[in-house]
Protein backbone atom coordinates (compact mmCIF):
# COMPACT_ATOMS: atom_id res chain seq x y z
CA UNK A 1 0.00 0.00 0.00
CA UNK A 2 1.29 3.57 -1.29
CA UNK A 3 1.49 5.34 2.23
CA UNK A 4 0.71 8.70 0.04
CA UNK A 5 -1.65 7.58 -2.34
CA UNK A 6 -4.29 9.57 -1.29
CA UNK A 7 -2.03 12.55 0.76
CA UNK A 8 -4.07 15.64 0.25
CA UNK A 9 -7.65 14.25 -0.80
CA UNK A 10 -10.20 15.53 1.50
CA UNK A 11 -13.11 12.90 1.65
CA UNK A 12 -16.47 12.82 3.16
CA UNK A 13 -18.08 9.11 3.62
CA UNK A 14 -21.70 8.21 4.93
CA UNK A 15 -22.29 5.20 6.95
CA UNK A 16 -18.75 5.16 8.22
CA UNK A 17 -19.69 3.93 11.96
CA UNK A 18 -19.02 0.30 10.91
CA UNK A 19 -18.80 -2.29 8.07
CA UNK A 20 -17.35 -0.54 4.64
CA UNK A 21 -17.59 2.53 5.73
CA UNK A 22 -15.40 2.39 8.80
CA UNK A 23 -13.05 0.08 6.84
CA UNK A 24 -12.62 2.86 3.96
CA UNK A 25 -12.27 5.64 6.28
CA UNK A 26 -9.51 3.83 7.82
CA UNK A 27 -7.67 2.59 4.85
CA UNK A 28 -8.10 6.24 3.12
CA UNK A 29 -6.55 7.88 6.11
CA UNK A 30 -3.52 5.17 6.06
CA UNK A 31 -2.82 6.38 2.86
CA UNK A 32 -2.97 10.30 3.39
CA UNK A 33 -6.31 11.59 2.75
CA UNK A 34 -8.32 13.56 5.48
CA UNK A 35 -11.65 12.13 5.97
CA UNK A 36 -14.64 13.54 7.43
CA UNK A 37 -17.04 10.80 8.57
CA UNK A 38 -20.50 10.54 8.80
CA UNK A 39 -23.36 8.24 10.46
CA UNK A 40 -26.86 8.21 12.76
CA UNK A 41 -24.73 6.82 15.29
CA UNK A 42 -22.42 9.68 16.61
CA UNK A 43 -20.62 7.34 19.24
CA UNK A 44 -19.40 4.82 16.50
CA UNK A 45 -18.50 6.92 14.10
CA UNK A 46 -16.24 8.77 17.03
CA UNK A 47 -14.65 5.67 17.76
CA UNK A 48 -13.46 5.41 14.18
CA UNK A 49 -12.31 8.75 14.04
CA UNK A 50 -10.10 8.27 17.27
CA UNK A 51 -8.96 5.45 16.09
CA UNK A 52 -7.19 7.33 12.64
CA UNK A 53 -6.02 10.09 14.61
CA UNK A 54 -4.22 7.91 17.01
CA UNK A 55 -2.84 6.07 14.78
CA UNK A 56 -1.09 9.81 12.82
CA UNK A 57 -1.56 9.46 9.29
CA UNK A 58 -4.62 11.09 7.73
CA UNK A 59 -6.72 13.36 10.13
CA UNK A 60 -10.49 12.57 10.65
CA UNK A 61 -13.85 14.48 12.22
CA UNK A 62 -16.97 13.22 12.86
CA UNK A 63 -20.49 13.89 12.85
CA UNK A 64 -23.95 13.24 13.45
CA UNK A 65 -26.00 12.99 10.34
CA UNK A 66 -29.26 11.50 8.74
CA UNK A 67 -29.13 11.67 4.45
CA UNK A 68 -32.14 11.75 3.95
CA UNK A 69 -32.42 15.04 5.19
CA UNK A 70 -30.68 17.65 3.12
CA UNK A 71 -29.78 20.15 5.75
CA UNK A 72 -28.08 17.15 7.10
CA UNK A 73 -26.18 16.28 3.93
CA UNK A 74 -25.51 20.17 3.64
CA UNK A 75 -23.92 20.22 7.12
CA UNK A 76 -21.79 17.12 6.34
CA UNK A 77 -20.01 18.80 3.04
CA UNK A 78 -20.01 22.31 5.41
CA UNK A 79 -17.94 20.45 8.42
CA UNK A 80 -15.72 18.97 5.60
CA UNK A 81 -14.69 22.19 4.17
CA UNK A 82 -14.09 23.75 7.68
CA UNK A 83 -12.28 21.18 8.86
CA UNK A 84 -10.07 20.74 5.80
CA UNK A 85 -10.42 23.22 3.81
CA UNK A 86 -12.25 22.09 0.78
CA UNK A 87 -13.38 18.52 -0.21
CA UNK A 88 -12.43 16.51 -2.82
CA UNK A 89 -14.28 13.28 -2.91
CA UNK A 90 -17.89 12.08 -1.46
CA UNK A 91 -18.35 8.31 -0.47
CA UNK A 92 -21.46 8.23 -0.17
CA UNK A 93 -21.92 5.04 1.56
CA UNK A 94 -24.93 4.85 3.73
CA UNK A 95 -27.29 2.33 3.06
CA UNK A 96 -30.06 0.10 5.12
CA UNK A 97 -31.85 -3.69 3.82
CA UNK A 98 -34.95 -5.31 5.36
CA UNK A 99 -35.98 -8.28 3.79
CA UNK A 100 -39.84 -9.45 3.17
CA UNK A 101 -41.77 -11.25 0.78
CA UNK A 102 -43.02 -9.56 -1.89
CA UNK A 103 -46.87 -9.88 -0.39
CA UNK A 104 -45.38 -8.63 2.52
CA UNK A 105 -44.07 -5.40 1.47
CA UNK A 106 -45.37 -2.69 3.10
CA UNK A 107 -45.15 1.32 2.81
CA UNK A 108 -42.66 1.82 5.77
CA UNK A 109 -40.13 -1.31 4.57
CA UNK A 110 -40.27 0.66 0.51
CA UNK A 111 -39.81 4.48 1.93
CA UNK A 112 -37.37 3.28 4.99
CA UNK A 113 -34.91 1.52 2.25
CA UNK A 114 -35.69 4.34 -0.81
CA UNK A 115 -35.34 7.38 1.51
CA UNK A 116 -31.81 6.16 2.97
CA UNK A 117 -30.47 4.28 -0.11
CA UNK A 118 -31.92 5.84 -2.83
CA UNK A 119 -33.16 9.83 -1.88
CA UNK A 120 -29.95 10.04 0.37
CA UNK A 121 -27.30 9.55 -2.30
CA UNK A 122 -29.33 11.68 -4.65
CA UNK A 123 -28.80 14.28 -1.89
CA UNK A 124 -25.49 13.49 -1.10
CA UNK A 125 -24.68 13.78 -4.53
CA UNK A 126 -26.15 17.26 -4.87
CA UNK A 127 -25.09 18.86 -2.30
CA UNK A 128 -21.40 17.80 -2.73
CA UNK A 129 -21.70 18.92 -6.39
CA UNK A 130 -22.75 22.09 -5.28
CA UNK A 131 -19.48 22.64 -3.25
CA UNK A 132 -17.32 21.49 -6.08
CA UNK A 133 -18.84 23.79 -8.09
CA UNK A 134 -18.36 26.54 -5.63
CA UNK A 135 -15.12 25.88 -5.08
CA UNK A 136 -14.15 25.93 -9.13
CA UNK A 137 -11.90 23.21 -10.94
CA UNK A 138 -8.63 21.51 -9.72
CA UNK A 139 -5.69 22.09 -11.53
CA UNK A 140 -4.88 18.67 -12.50
CA UNK A 141 -7.64 16.47 -11.16
CA UNK A 142 -11.21 15.56 -10.81
CA UNK A 143 -13.34 15.65 -8.34
CA UNK A 144 -15.12 12.41 -7.68
CA UNK A 145 -18.60 11.78 -6.21
CA UNK A 146 -18.61 8.16 -5.48
CA UNK A 147 -22.01 6.10 -4.72
CA UNK A 148 -21.63 2.72 -3.41
CA UNK A 149 -24.01 0.31 -5.50
CA UNK A 150 -24.44 -4.00 -4.75
CA UNK A 151 -25.33 -6.51 -6.77
CA UNK A 152 -28.66 -6.18 -7.19
CA UNK A 153 -27.74 -2.93 -8.76
CA UNK A 154 -27.66 -5.50 -11.72
CA UNK A 155 -29.99 -7.90 -10.85
CA UNK A 156 -33.21 -8.68 -8.34
CA UNK A 157 -34.32 -11.35 -5.72
CA UNK A 158 -37.36 -12.13 -4.74
CA UNK A 159 -36.98 -11.04 -0.90
CA UNK A 160 -35.70 -7.97 -1.23
CA UNK A 161 -37.19 -6.26 -3.72
CA UNK A 162 -37.39 -2.31 -2.41
CA UNK A 163 -33.79 -3.14 -1.90
CA UNK A 164 -33.24 -4.02 -5.32
CA UNK A 165 -35.66 -1.08 -6.43
CA UNK A 166 -33.55 1.23 -4.37
CA UNK A 167 -29.60 0.32 -5.96
CA UNK A 168 -30.89 -0.03 -9.70
CA UNK A 169 -31.42 3.97 -8.58
CA UNK A 170 -28.02 4.04 -7.41
CA UNK A 171 -26.87 2.56 -11.03
CA UNK A 172 -29.10 5.03 -12.67
CA UNK A 173 -27.45 8.31 -10.43
CA UNK A 174 -23.83 7.23 -11.39
CA UNK A 175 -24.66 7.07 -15.06
CA UNK A 176 -27.06 10.40 -15.53
CA UNK A 177 -24.98 12.44 -13.19
CA UNK A 178 -21.62 11.72 -14.46
CA UNK A 179 -23.11 12.76 -17.65
CA UNK A 180 -24.73 16.05 -16.10
CA UNK A 181 -21.54 16.75 -14.15
CA UNK A 182 -18.52 16.75 -15.58
CA UNK A 183 -19.13 19.98 -17.44
CA UNK A 184 -17.97 20.95 -13.71
CA UNK A 185 -14.80 18.19 -13.75
CA UNK A 186 -16.56 16.04 -11.44
CA UNK A 187 -16.67 12.53 -12.01
CA UNK A 188 -19.11 9.94 -10.51
CA UNK A 189 -18.53 6.32 -10.60
CA UNK A 190 -19.37 3.72 -7.75
CA UNK A 191 -18.26 0.13 -6.81
CA UNK A 192 -20.75 -2.97 -6.23
CA UNK A 193 -20.04 -5.10 -3.21
CA UNK A 194 -21.82 -8.74 -2.81
CA UNK A 195 -22.16 -10.69 0.23
CA UNK A 196 -19.96 -8.75 2.54
CA UNK A 197 -19.79 -9.91 6.24
CA UNK A 198 -20.47 -6.64 8.24
CA UNK A 199 -23.26 -5.73 10.76
CA UNK A 200 -25.47 -5.12 8.44
CA UNK A 201 -25.44 -9.12 7.04
CA UNK A 202 -25.36 -10.26 10.36
CA UNK A 203 -28.36 -8.63 10.44
CA UNK A 204 -29.76 -9.47 7.36
CA UNK A 205 -29.25 -12.73 8.13
CA UNK A 206 -31.41 -12.90 10.84
CA UNK A 207 -33.71 -11.05 8.47
CA UNK A 208 -33.75 -13.81 6.62
CA UNK A 209 -34.31 -16.72 9.01
CA UNK A 210 -37.33 -14.81 10.21
CA UNK A 211 -38.78 -14.75 7.25
CA UNK A 212 -38.34 -18.43 6.56
CA UNK A 213 -36.08 -18.03 3.69
CA UNK A 214 -33.52 -20.02 6.10
CA UNK A 215 -33.73 -22.32 8.58
CA UNK A 216 -30.88 -21.17 10.64
CA UNK A 217 -28.83 -18.41 11.01
CA UNK A 218 -25.18 -18.63 8.69
CA UNK A 219 -26.95 -20.40 6.26
CA UNK A 220 -27.86 -17.50 3.99
CA UNK A 221 -24.01 -16.14 3.52
CA UNK A 222 -23.44 -19.94 3.31
CA UNK A 223 -25.41 -21.23 0.62
CA UNK A 224 -25.12 -18.10 -1.63
CA UNK A 225 -21.11 -18.46 -1.58
CA UNK A 226 -21.39 -21.98 -2.23
CA UNK A 227 -23.96 -21.46 -5.13
CA UNK A 228 -23.84 -17.98 -6.39
CA UNK A 229 -20.43 -16.77 -5.79
CA UNK A 230 -17.75 -18.27 -8.49
CA UNK A 231 -14.96 -17.51 -5.60
CA UNK A 232 -16.86 -19.84 -3.64
CA UNK A 233 -16.30 -17.29 -0.31
CA UNK A 234 -18.59 -14.25 0.55
CA UNK A 235 -15.99 -11.27 1.37
CA UNK A 236 -15.00 -8.69 3.97
CA UNK A 237 -14.35 -5.09 4.11
CA UNK A 238 -10.94 -5.64 3.43
CA UNK A 239 -11.81 -7.16 0.18
CA UNK A 240 -13.33 -4.17 -0.92
CA UNK A 241 -11.90 -1.14 0.46
CA UNK A 242 -9.00 -1.35 -2.00
CA UNK A 243 -11.55 -0.87 -5.22
CA UNK A 244 -12.60 2.48 -2.98
CA UNK A 245 -8.93 3.48 -2.44
CA UNK A 246 -8.79 3.23 -6.86
CA UNK A 247 -12.21 5.08 -7.08
CA UNK A 248 -10.96 7.82 -4.74
CA UNK A 249 -7.50 8.11 -6.16
CA UNK A 250 -5.82 9.93 -9.48
CA UNK A 251 -5.85 6.43 -10.96
CA UNK A 252 -9.12 6.36 -12.28
CA UNK A 253 -8.84 9.69 -13.17
CA UNK A 254 -10.15 9.06 -16.79
CA UNK A 255 -13.63 6.97 -15.60
CA UNK A 256 -17.12 8.59 -14.99
CA UNK A 257 -20.46 6.54 -15.03
CA UNK A 258 -19.20 2.89 -14.12
CA UNK A 259 -19.67 0.46 -11.96
CA UNK A 260 -17.39 -1.58 -10.96
CA UNK A 261 -18.83 -5.40 -9.58
CA UNK A 262 -16.63 -6.25 -6.45
CA UNK A 263 -18.40 -9.36 -5.66
CA UNK A 264 -16.09 -12.44 -6.09
CA UNK A 265 -17.77 -13.48 -9.43
CA UNK A 266 -21.57 -12.86 -8.86
CA UNK A 267 -22.16 -10.84 -11.35
CA UNK A 268 -20.33 -11.35 -14.52
CA UNK A 269 -20.27 -8.75 -17.52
Amino acid sequence: MDAHRLAGKNIMITGAAQGMGAANAEYFAAQGANVCIGDLNLEGVQSVADRINAAGNGKAVAIQMDVTKRSDNADAVAQTVEAFGSINIALLNAGVNKPRMFMDIDEDNWDMIMNINAKGVLLGIQESARQMIAQGPMDDNPYKIIPVGSIVSRTAFLDVIPYCCSKYAVLAMIIGCAKALWEHKITVNGYAPGVVRTELWEQLDKDLVEIGMFDKEGESMDHLAANMITMKRYSYPDDVKGTAAFLCSSESDYMTGQLIMIDGGMIMQ
